[in-house]
């Protein structure tokens, strides 16, 4: 392994997250099927934080979004443009597929390296609740952590947020 000292789960690796997401225990079918999980904290831990520094009219990419219920508490609390990323294309169907009626609620399977999809200056706030930590476990780290930056870098509008 590279830079990163996370034996014996490899979280730096695409594999390891479509293997994850397709155990019934931790992604289930039909949008998750109960094993939603979020890294750090939840949304009504956080909302103090976002309420006061993200305006709800923001347009906001979540890095990493996997099977977390945030992006859905951010919707039900107002925010209107929520743009989720996942290196997993497994999980990114399960929560197309889970929120296919909630269209201020968009899924894209994409590298965090690699977000050329998007031009410069698209986001006003970028959430990463735990993707930063991954790269560093890749076989690439720390050029990785450091391609992602990059990326978060070129993808904020002036002013905007990264949290």
């Amino acid at each position: 392994m590279g830079g990163g000292n996370c034996n014996p789960k490899d979280f730096g690796a695409a594999a390891y997250w479509e293997a994850r997401y397709s155990s019934p225990s931790t992604g289930g079918k039909g949008g998750g099927g109960g094993g939603f999980f979020d890294w750090y904290q939840s949304y009504s831990a956080l909302r103090p934080l976002l309420r006061a520094c993200v305006p709800t009219s923001s347009r906001v990419l979540m890095l990493g979004c996997g099977n977390s219920l945030l992006s859905e508490d951010m919707v039900k609390d107002g925010y209107q443009n929520i743009v989720n990323i996942d290196i997993s294309s497994v999980v990114i169907e399960q929560m197309k597929e889970k929120h296919m009626d909630i269209p201020r609620l968009t899924y894209m399977q994409l590298d965090v390296r690699d977000m050329s999809f998007f031009g410069d200056g698209s986001f006003d706030c970028i959430i990463d609740k735990g993707t930063l930590d991954a790269m560093m476990c890749g076989d690439d780290a720390p050029h990785g952590a450091y391609k992602m930056l990059a990326e978060v870098a070129r993808l904020m509008r002036p002013g905007g947020i990264y949290i």
